[in-house]
């Protein structure tokens, strides 16, 4: 037996974990938040250190053996030649990228000629945008730039006390916007058709590599982003989708290949196991129901979810497009949501709250579509987020989504995912484990809803958002979702 620890540096805050690396029980935990404001576009990274240093305080790592890193994604951490920070950080938090994001589409020659490039197109959080804006905004600072690092690269290069080798993994690299899923290799010319010259980029790491040794014997695994580390935390597997439940929404599952879209709903992430991640992502999810809420004068999303189960499948003919801030899938930036089928006796709260509820999981429906339609198998859907735990969310989404759906107690899976992966590492420089067969922790626990006598009822109520949806919007997935 032995113990390893997952840390989770998020926008807001760090989390530790320290487990058995043989079944993954969790025998402590550590806390606490970073001195930045949550929302902030521009940090200086040395607060990840002292928040990581408060969370691992009284002894938390006290004879681990083995640490994983995972943290919030897109960020931009440019470095001059001898690796000091040319700038703050940028965090995928930061949207003043749009515009560059824009260029470097029409720069390539489109967004099929980004998606066969990389797997994406570049949006304004990743690193590519951030480089070409840097160039653009703050040119002296572009041309010190040397080397880049995301924030996960750069505290594992912090803790292994700043090497000469810098380090990343696939799937960190996958959110860069210059580093292909497809051929696992950089795109150097992309770097410096956004920056215009080339820089320093990471060793990129296989997933059960270590980055090092600290002089203290301590090992470091390769580490990753947060959306990896929880997927891995979670323990999905090819079959599985993870539909994440925020103000906006997210559909992503395992899959044996990258899949270059040229439409560019779908981004190309790699995981932490060697498989990859597409991901589809809405712009509208609980924010629909919070509006709604609003609409309504109910008190919060638990009356909402009482309410809506008051009505029935199909509310009363109500259908809710849920386009409230546009929507990114199906792409139409500038769309607003729509009401329709109102009628007499459809008037009620009651109604509106239920199709508050299916506009929200039919417009996620049409994102687990997207993958599917790409040869994406989905077996059963992982439910994250506190809506999850909604009563209506569960009694609708198994027969809306067609499919199991699992519903994951909350637990800190990102750092779980970290703390798997160093067991992995540590496991594989032992000679205890394969390179290719991570840990078989146990899985998280659950409640598990199946679609069974409603799977019909509710593939009606999603045939007729698609229907509502088509009419309003003819086109939007092409020839349908």
């Amino acid at each position: 037996m032995g113990i390893v620890a997952g840390l989770d540096s998020s926008s807001a805050f760090t989390r530790i974990v320290v487990c058995d690396t043989d079944t993954g029980a969790v025998l402590r935990q550590g806390y606490a938040p970073h001195p930045v404001e949550p929302k902030a576009t521009e940090v200086d990274p040395q607060a990840w250190l002292l928040s990581l240093g408060e969370a691992a305080a009284g002894g938390l790592l006290e004879g681990v053996q083995a640490i994983g890193v995972a943290a919030q994604q897109h960020g931009l951490l440019p470095l001059d030649g001898q690796g000091n920070l040319v700038r703050p950080a940028l965090t995928g938090n930061d949207k003043r990228a749009q515009v560059a994001a824009a260029d470097l589409v029409d720069g390539l020659g489109g967004r099929e000629a980004w998606a066969q490039a990389v797997g994406c197109v570049p949006q304004a959080a990743q690193a590519v945008a951030k480089l070409r804006w840097l160039a653009r905004d703050e040119p002296d600072a572009a041309k010190r730039t040397a080397g880049v690092l995301q924030a996960h690269d750069w505290l594992v290069w912090q803790l292994l006390g700043r090497p000469a080798r810098r380090t990343t993994d696939r799937g960190a690299a996958s959110g860069t916007g210059y580093w292909s899923a497809a051929t696992g290799f950089y795109r150097p010319d992309l770097v410096e058709l956004a920056l215009g010259h080339q820089v320093a980029l990471p060793e990129v790491l296989g997933p059960s590599d270590a980055a090092g040794t600290t002089p203290e014997g301590l090992l470091i695994s390769a580490g990753t982003g947060e959306t990896m580390a929880a997927a891995f935390g979670l323990g999905v597997g090819v079959g599985d989708a993870v539909v994440s439940l925020g103000a906006s929404g997210s559909v992503m599952a395992v899959h044996h290949e990258a899949l270059a879209d040229p439409s560019g709903m779908i981004t190309s992430f790699a995981d932490a196991t060697g498989m990859h991640l597409p991901v589809v992502h809405t712009s509208n999810a609980v924010r629909a129901l919070r509006g709604t809420a609003q609409m309504l004068g109910v008190d919060d999303l638990a009356a909402l979810s009482d309410l809506a189960l008051t009505s029935t499948p199909g509310a009363s003919g109500l259908v809710l497009l849920p386009y409230l801030e546009g929507e990114r899938t199906p792409q139409l930036p500038h769309a607003a949501g729509t009401l329709t089928g109102l009628r007499r006796e459809s008037m009620k709260p009651e109604h509106l709250a239920r199709a508050a509820f299916e506009g929200m999981l039919c417009s996620l429906a049409d994102a687990l579509d997207v993958l599917r339609g790409r040869g994406v198998e989905v077996r059963r859907v992982f439910l994250l987020g506190a809506a999850a735990e909604l009563p209506a969310v569960q009694a609708v989404a198994p027969a809306l989504f067609g499919t199991q759906v699992v519903v994951p107690q909350p637990a800190e899976y990102a750092a779980l995912g970290a703390a798997r992966q160093a067991a992995w590492a540590l496991g594989v420089a032992r000679g205890a484990l394969a390179a290719h067969t991570p840990p078989a922790w146990q899985g998280a626990s659950a409640q598990v809803f199946e679609p069974g006598e409603e799977l019909a009822v509710g593939q009606a109520v999603r045939q007729q958002y698609i229907a509502t949806r088509d009419e309003i919007h003819p086109g939007a997935f092409g020839q349908g979702a």
